[in-house]
């Protein structure tokens, strides 16, 4: 932000919430951070955006026995 960015957002795989991470987000200059589903949140925070990862696993999953 100090250099010019509008805006901040972050994304990762597995959220690993542990210890702060929830308030640390929250308190941080993120405006969203965007996960998947493969690890459940602990608590709702409106910075996280979460996307779930059923329909690429299902996918995977018919692809892998049929080829």
């Amino acid at each position: 932000m100090e250099r010019g960015a509008k805006s901040v957002r972050a994304i990762c795989t597995h959220p690993v919430m542990s210890g702060k991470a929830h308030e640390n987000i929250e308190n941080s200059v993120l405006a969203e951070l965007i996960v998947t589903d493969t690890i459940p949140l602990k608590k709702p925070n409106d910075k996280i955006k979460v996307l779930s990862v059923a329909e690429l696993f299902g996918t995977m999953a018919l692809l892998a026995h049929y080829l």
